[in-house]
């Protein structure tokens, strides 16, 4: 897929999460349980269709002016459009497309509502995958920006990558944080032990990061 930008750019909206649509094989991007765009995956968990949601007027204009644009695959097609992932449609167009999708969605929230995803939000970017509090570590902000932020490369991550505990849960399994693994604490999480805490210490941040993550 040439539009490598997606899942990053996606994710950094406020409140949006993904997980694997396994029956369909897509991997969708949501805000709460609302779908506003899904990669559609091939045999071979190629990138087929990306999917999202407009206007009924505003996908009709786009379909005309981009061939590799056509009414949504597998959806209602007057709200669902479908872009091939190898066309010619534009970077910025598609970027302009999927903020489209995504305030027609979250418009579909009430105020209230709204309000709450975006202080949710907040309070998550601040929380990483683990259970840790980014903001209470000596490191946040310089030189880290917290795991969330950083995509989980961290200060502690091997250079270019990210944390192993991230790359197992974000990357690999697609979760937003272990909470949802039956592994969890697993040992990737024992291995990635701070030296400079015993192991009476480690057990107990261990717990911690546990109970906020079910919080």
């Amino acid at each position: 897929m040439r539009y490598t930008w997606l899942d990053e750019y996606l994710l950094n909206k406020v409140g949006v999460t993904k997980d694997l649509q396994t029956d369909w094989n897509w991997i969708r991007y949501k805000i709460e349980e609302k779908m506003f765009a899904a990669v559609c995956l091939g045999e071979n968990n190629e990138p087929y269709y990306i999917t999202l949601k407009l206007e009924p007027a505003e996908g009709d204009f786009f379909r005309q002016q981009y061939k590799d644009i056509i009414p949504g695959y597998y959806m209602n097609k007057t709200h669902w459009n479908s872009i091939q992932p190898d066309g010619e449609v534009p970077d910025d167009v598609l970027k302009d497309l999927l903020d489209k999708s995504y305030q027609l969605v979250l418009g579909g929230f009430s105020k209230k509502k709204q309000q709450e995803i975006l202080e949710n939000s907040i309070l998550a970017e601040e929380i990483s995958c683990c259970g840790t509090e980014c903001t209470k570590c000596s490191f946040y902000g310089n030189p880290c920006k917290g795991c969330n932020a950083s995509l989980g490369k961290v200060f502690h991550a091997p250079e270019g990558g990210a944390c192993a505990i991230y790359e197992c849960s974000v990357n690999q399994k697609k979760y937003k944080t272990c909470k949802t693994c039956e592994s969890l604490p697993c040992e990737i999480w024992r291995k990635t032990k701070d030296p400079s805490m015993s192991d009476e210490e480690f057990e107990k941040s261990i717990q911690e990061r546990i109970e906020q993550l079910r919080k």
